[in-house]
C-alpha cells in the first residue's frame, strides 16, 4: 500500500533528514558558537573567502543548555539572484509647477476624467504653466528589460526632449498589467532627468514603487487614489483628484529627494553569492526566511552549502553558470540559485535539469506577461519525453497531489518569488490570490494507443527529447464529463465548453484567449476516430467555437476590466455595432448548443489558430476533459549532464 504523506510533514522529513548540520563548539561559558567546516568540493569558494555570519545564544539555566545541546543548528544561503539593473541617479524636483511644460498620459481606469481635472488644476494654481496630454505625446508603455528596444520608450522620451518637458505624471494604476505600463512612462521620464509621479491605487502603490525599483529607479513618487476608480462616479474622481490627489502631486514633484529615500529598499550586498546568510534551528531559519519573503508561508528544507553543492552534480551547468535573467526584477539566476530553491522546495537532486529548464522558459514573455494581473493566473507546467518516467513523475489519476508533482510545483512557486521577483501585494496582484502552481505529465503512451503524437514532438522536438512547458489558468478544476462516443458531438460539446472558457468571467476580456485542453485517453480516442491529429480537431473547434454577438458585447460592454461604460441601451447597441466590425462578426448557423428558432446568428470567433494545447493526460478510467484559459506557453529541452546513466544508476 502507498504510503500517504501530508506536504508539510513531507517537507520537515526532508528537512531534518537530508540538512547537514554545521560543527559547535561550545565554550566555558556555554556560548554556542559555529564554524563552517572546510568545504571539500569542486565548488567551493575562493580561499580568500570567508563566511559572513556568526551567531551567538547564551544559555541561562542547565536546562536549556541541554536543550541547545541537542537542537540541530544549521547554516544557510541566501535563494535570491543579484540584479543586473544599475541604480540611475535622479534629476532633482522642481521648485515650482509655474512656468513649467507639464505632460499629463496614461489611458487606464478613469483617466478621461482624472486627467482632465488635472489640467484643469495645474492652470488654475499656476496659470503660466503648459499642458500636454497623451495625445499629444503618446505614452512609454510598460519599461522594457535592460537590452531590449521598444519603440514606444524611445518614441516617448524624444518627444520629452522635443517638447521639453519639465514633469510627467502618469495614470491610472488599478490593476496588475496597468500599473506596470503607467508607471513605465514615469521610469522613461526618470532616465533622462525629468521628474514623475504615477497615479495609483490603494492596492498597486506597492507594485509601482517596485516596478520603479526594478528597473532601477531608487525613488518612485506615487499619488494615492482613494479607492478604485472605477467604482466610483464621475463627481467622486473629480472630489478626490482636486482634495486628494492634486496636494501629493504637487508635493511629489517638487519636494526634494532624500537620502534615505534613496536608500530605502535597495540591497547593496556583495560577496560570494555561497555566503552563509544564517545560522540557527530549523523554526530560526524559517522564521528568518520568511521575514524575508524568501518563502511563500510554508516549511522549507534548510539550503546549507553541502546540500546545495549535491544538486549541482545533477546538471551540466557549473554552479556560477547563468541560467536566465528573470524580470520582474531582472535578476541573474546562476544555477546555484535554481538549487538553493530546489532544496528549499523539498525536491529531489534529480530533478535540478527539470528545474533548470523551468527557469529558462519562465523568463518567456509569453508565460510570464500576465503575472502581475488581479486576475490571478495561476502557473503551471506539463513535461514530455521519457524523462519524466523515468523519475517516476505521475500523469495519471491525482497527479497534481503527487510528493513529485507537489514539489516541482512548489519550486516553481518559490522560483517566482527569489528569481523572479513577483511578491503577492508588490508584483502579483491576484484580487483573490493564487492557489500553489502545479507540475502535470502528458501519457505518451496513451497518444501512442490512439495514434496522436505528443505535445512536444507536435512542435518540434524529437519523441526522444524531454521537455517542459510553462503556462498558467484563469481556472482549474471545473471539468466536463461527455456522455456521448460521437466525436462529432463530444467535439461540439467542448466547442461549447471553449466559447464558455474565456479571458475573464463572462468573456469580458480579449477576444481570442490561450487555452489548455486537458483530456483523458478515453475522450481523446473518441475524437481520435474523426480527427486524426490534434491540429485537425483544432481547427474543427475554430469552425465550430463562436459566440452570440449579444453576449459578447453585453459582458464587454458591462463588465469590461478597464472601466465603466453605464450609457444605456442605445449606447450599448452602439458598441455591438463597433464589436461586429472589429471582431469579424458573421452571420454564422446557430452553434447547436443553443435552442432558437433562429437558423442563423450574428457570432464572433473565440478562438485563432496556434492559441490552444492539447494535452492527453489524467484518469485513464475516467472521460474527463477540462478547458483552462490562461497565458501563453513556453517550452524549453530539458538538458542532461554527460553522465546522467551514472548518477541515476547510483540513485538506484
Amino acid at each position: 500500500m502507498k504510503k500517504v504523506v501530508t506536504v508539510l510533514a513531507f517537507f520537515t522529513l526532508c528537512a531534518l533528514v537530508n540538512a547537514q548540520p554545521r560543527r559547535m563548539v561550545c565554550d566555558e561559558n556555554c556560548k554556542i558558537e559555529w564554524s563552517a567546516p572546510t568545504k571539500q568540493t569542486t565548488s567551493a569558494k575562493p580561499s580568500s573567502q570567508t563566511t559572513s555570519t556568526t551567531v551567538k545564544k547564551t544559555q541561562t539555566t542547565s536546562t536549556s543548555k541541554t536543550a541547545a545541546a541537542k537542537e540541530v543548528n544549521y547554516a544557510v544561503v541566501s535563494p535570491v539572484g543579484r540584479t543586473t539593473v544599475e541604480m540611475i541617479s535622479q534629476a532633482p524636483r522642481l521648485n515650482t509647477l509655474e512656468g513649467k511644460t507639464i505632460a499629463i498620459v496614461g489611458v487606464s481606469f478613469m483617466t478621461h476624467i482624472t486627467h482632465p481635472e488635472i489640467k484643469r488644476l495645474i492652470l488654475e494654481h499656476y496659470p503660466t504653466a503648459k499642458v500636454i496630454l497623451l495625445d499629444e505625446i503618446g505614452a512609454a508603455g510598460v519599461y522594457p528589460a535592460p537590452g531590449v528596444t521598444r519603440r514606444a520608450k524611445d518614441e516617448f522620451q524624444a518627444k520629452l526632449k522635443s517638447m521639453k518637458v519639465d514633469a510627467v505624471i502618469s495614470g491610472n494604476g488599478g490593476c496588475g498589467l496597468c500599473t506596470p505600463k503607467e508607471t513605465g512612462s514615469c521610469i522613461a521620464a526618470e532616465y533622462i532627468g525629468v521628474p514623475s509621479v504615477i497615479i495609483a491605487g490603494p492596492g498597486f502603490v506597492d507594485q509601482a514603487r517596485y516596478t520603479a525599483l526594478n528597473n532601477g529607479v531608487p525613488v518612485m513618487r506615487i499619488a494615492k487614489y482613494p479607492g478604485a476608480f472605477a467604482s466610483h462616479t464621475e463627481e467622486e474622481l473629480i472630489k478626490n483628484t482636486r482634495e486628494v490627489l492634486w496636494p501629493q502631486i504637487v508635493d511629489a514633484l517638487t519636494r526634494p529627494i532624500s537620502a534615505s529615500e534613496r536608500t530605502e529598499g535597495m540591497n547593496a550586498s556583495r560577496g560570494d553569492i555561497r555566503d552563509d546568510v544564517f545560522y540557527g534551528t530549523l523554526d530560526e531559519i524559517n522564521d528568518y526566511f520568511a521575514e524575508n519573503l524568501w518563502t511563500d508561508g510554508l516549511p522549507i528544507v534548510p539550503p546549507t552549502f553541502e546540500k546545495v553543492n549535491e544538486y549541482l552534480k545533477y546538471t551540466p551547468y557549473k554552479w556560477d553558470e547563468t541560467v536566465a535573467v528573470l524580470p520582474v526584477a531582472h535578476r541573474n539566476t546562476t544555477a546555484w540559485h535554481v538549487a538553493v530553491n530546489a532544496v528549499m522546495a523539498g525536491c529531489k537532486p534529480e530533478y535540478m535539469p527539470i528545474l533548470i529548464a523551468m527557469t529558462k522558459a519562465m523568463g518567456d514573455g509569453n508565460f510570464r506577461r500576465t503575472l502581475a494581473s488581479t486576475h490571478a493566473w495561476a502557473p503551471f507546467c506539463w513535461l514530455n519525453g521519457p524523462l519524466a518516467a523515468q523519475l517516476g513523475i505521475d500523469c495519471g489519476q491525482g497527479q497534481i497531489n503527487e510528493a513529485a508533482n507537489v514539489a516541482i510545483g512548489r519550486f516553481m512557486n518559490l522560483a517566482l518569488m527569489n528569481l523572479a521577483g513577483y511578491y503577492v501585494k508588490q508584483d502579483r496582484m491576484g484580487t483573490f490570490g493564487y492557489p500553489m502552481p502545479w507540475c502535470m505529465v502528458e501519457d505518451e503512451q496513451a497518444c501512442e494507443r490512439i495514434g496522436w503524437k505528443p505535445y512536444h514532438v507536435r512542435n518540434g522536438f524529437a519523441p526522444e527529447e524531454s521537455t517542459i512547458t510553462v503556462a498558467s489558468t484563469l481556472l482549474w478544476g471545473n471539468n466536463m464529463a461527455p456522455s456521448t462516443t460521437d466525436p462529432q458531438k463530444m467535439m461540439e460539446l467542448l466547442a461549447w465548453d471553449i466559447s464558455e472558457r474565456c479571458q475573464f468571467a463572462l468573456g469580458s476580456g480579449k477576444q481570442y484567449t490561450y487555452r489548455t485542453i486537458l483530456m483523458t485517453e478515453p475522450v481523446a480516442a473518441i475524437l481520435a476516430r474523426k480527427y486524426n491529429s490534434p491540429d485537425a480537431l483544432e481547427k474543427a473547434l475554430i469552425r465550430n467555437s463562436r459566440r452570440p454577438l449579444k453576449e459578447r458585447a453585453f459582458a464587454n460592454y458591462y463588465a469590461n476590466p478597464g472601466g465603466t461604460k453605464d450609457g444605456g441601451e442605445h449606447n450599448l447597441r452602439q458598441y455591438s455595432a463597433h464589436l461586429a466590425k472589429s471582431e469579424g462578426a458573421e452571420m454564422t448557423k446557430t452553434p447547436a448548443w443553443y435552442d432558437s428558432p433562429e437558423e442563423q446568428m450574428s457570432t464572433i470567433p473565440t478562438m485563432k489558430y496556434g492559441m490552444t494545447a492539447f494535452i492527453i493526460t489524467g484518469d485513464a478510467a475516467r472521460n474527463k476533459a477540462q478547458t483552462m484559459p490562461g497565458g501563453g506557453y513556453a517550452t524549453v529541452k530539458i538538458e542532461l549532464p554527460d553522465n546522467w546513466s551514472e548518477l541515476i544508476g547510483q540513485k538506484k
